[in-house]
């Protein structure tokens, strides 16, 4: 079906409470499914939580509850936050869902038919939070090369994928799909630090803890992680069940979004997965980076952890999720701090944005008692060149978020806002009205009004609420003014009032008050 968007997030571990980080990937994957759904696409999303496990089974004997009560309360703590930041998705799959777990059984049993499993015994150095094997050398200072945790000893029977029997066909299709992977240079990590030095077989199963999955034909063994959870994309639209409609309507993925420390399960694991099972791959998996503190990951030990309810209570939801969209370069890790927080509200959302609006529908009342005077059709040379600018803004955002550079897009949206208050400058509106040129007044606020409707529409996907109070301040009502097509029309608003009184949308914060109050909610244990 070429007019569906079909979206995922990770689905995340539950043994503690979601930070930004988290927060980060779900923003990232709502905004792009938005963004799909504004220009007219049937877009489906889903998330969701990873619950089986030895941590899991760990974490719920040290509070003295079973694994399933553990992660009812947590998969409900998910989705309190998922609703407290408005994040539509359509669909929310646990891995100890019933229709899950059914399916995975049967894709672990056609794996062992095919001889794509194998038993054997693994011995190796597992870290117990990442619920991987590595070997002495893919080691970084003899800790686990993904979280940086000790590792310990441990053997075991166990259940083996043959990953090298598929390696050569994972790369064919690394050659043949450049899209596949984003950023592309993820691909090279793939290669280079995996694929070429030989690719080790995969432990599918583990016998040491029971809280998983049963293997139907051997259940002393429970399905390990990655078999488990990779296969959610699959296993929440019908795969293998007795409704398959939404699997045959939405798959393949159009994207995964990822964090980066999963990067390694997604673009080698899953795709191998996918070919042992004859189906194919997502279109893209786009790998993120990670929001660091100034003094690295975030940790309830260093007292620099920040959730984001505490953001959203106190600055809106709009404002903080401009903020993690906005401080994460494509390249980088991003960087969390309560400066740069508080900086983008007061500068970005407050006094370019809000002020823009304040400034225009002030003037409009004041020079045209609200009324948006109607397009003359002929402008004159700096509203031509405000045109041609705004119309090459909005393909510059769309250049960039359809290659997943969600920063630099909302950067693009911004250089907008930024011209359209530099042409209030350049125009000076209130010296055309002590002149009386009225003609000239008039493209000036139409101009203004105009811009201020494609900035909203082109916000809408990341800042849905901030969006919607722009297009009402300025009076566009009607539906198709509020349209991704429409953004390319110059001349199609009649009949438009704007509010009587224009109202902030944001109001400039006491930096050094709101500095330290982000700084004591980090320290909070």
């Amino acid at each position: 079906m070429a007019n569906k968007f079909y979206i995922t997030t990770p689905i995340y571990y539950p043994s503690g409470k979601f930070h930004i980080g988290t927060a980060y990937s779900t923003v990232v994957a709502e905004s792009l499914k938005r963004y799909h759904e504004l220009k007219g696409e049937d877009s489906y999303m889903l998330t969701g939580t990873d619950e089986h496990g030895q941590k899991i089974q760990t974490v719920a004997e040290k509070l003295g509850e079973t694994p399933k009560e553990y992660v009812d309360k947590m998969a409900k703590a998910a989705k309190e936050l998922w609703a407290k930041m408005n994040i539509k998705y359509d669909d929310f799959i646990r891995t100890t869902d019933e229709r899950h777990e059914k399916v995975v059984q049967k894709i672990f049993d056609r794996f062992m038919e095919q001889g794509d499993i194998y038993k054997g015994y693994y011995e190796g150095l597992y870290c117990v939070p990442c619920e991987t094997f590595f070997t002495e050398t893919q080691l970084v200072d003899g800790k686990c090369p993904d979280c940086g945790r000790e590792v310990v000893p441990m053997k075991e029977e166990a259940y083996f994928f043959n990953m090298k029997k598929y390696a050569d066909r994972l790369l064919k299709y690394y050659d043949e799909h450049p899209d596949f992977v984003k950023p592309d240079y993820r691909k090279q990590e793939m290669i280079n630090n995996f694929i070429k030095p030989g690719l080790e077989d995969l432990c599918v199963s583990r016998t040491s803890f029971d809280w998983g999955v049963k293997v139907l034909k051997d259940p002393k063994h429970v399905v390990y992680v990655w078999v488990d959870a990779l296969t959610n994309y699959i296993t929440a639209l019908g795969y293998l069940s007795d409704d398959d409609t939404l699997f045959k309507k939405y798959w393949p993925a159009d994207v995964h979004v990822v964090g980066k420390d999963i990067a390694r399960f997604h673009l080698i694991y899953w795709p191998i997965f996918l070919m042992a099972l004859n189906l194919p791959l997502p279109k893209t998996v786009f790998v993120h980076n990670w929001i660091m503190m100034k003094d690295g990951k975030m940790s309830k030990s260093k007292g620099n952890v920040i959730y984001p309810e505490q953001l959203i209570d106190r600055y809106g939801l709009d404002a903080t999720k401009y903020f993690l969209l906005r401080e994460m370069p494509s390249s980088q890790d991003g960087i969390f701090t309560p400066e740069s927080f508080i900086d983008r509200y007061n500068f970005d959302l407050c006094n370019d944005l809000s002020n823009l609006l304040n400034r225009t529908v002030s003037m409009v009342n004041k020079y045209f008692e609200g009324q948006v005077p109607k397009y003359n059709g002929t402008p004159n040379a700096v509203d031509k060149e405000l045109e041609d600018y705004c119309i090459e803004q909005i393909k510059k955002f769309e250049e960039k978020i359809n290659n997943f550079e969600i920063a630099n897009s909302l950067q693009e949206i911004w250089n907008l806002v930024a011209r359209t208050n530099k042409y209030i400058d350049e125009t000076a509106p209130w010296t055309l009205a002590k002149e009386e040129k009225t003609e000239e007044l008039k493209s000036v606020m139409y101009h203004l009004i105009e811009n201020l409707r494609k900035i909203a529409i082109l916000i809408k996907p990341f800042m849905d609420d901030t969006s919607e109070k722009i297009l009402k301040q300025i009076g566009i009502q009607d539906l198709n003014l509020k349209t991704w097509k429409s953004l390319l029309d110059y001349d199609k608003l009649e009949n438009i009032k704007v509010i009587e009184k224009a109202e902030p949308m944001y109001m400039r914060l006491d930096a050094e008050k709101e500095i330290g109050y982000i700084k004591d909610l980090m320290m909070k244990k």
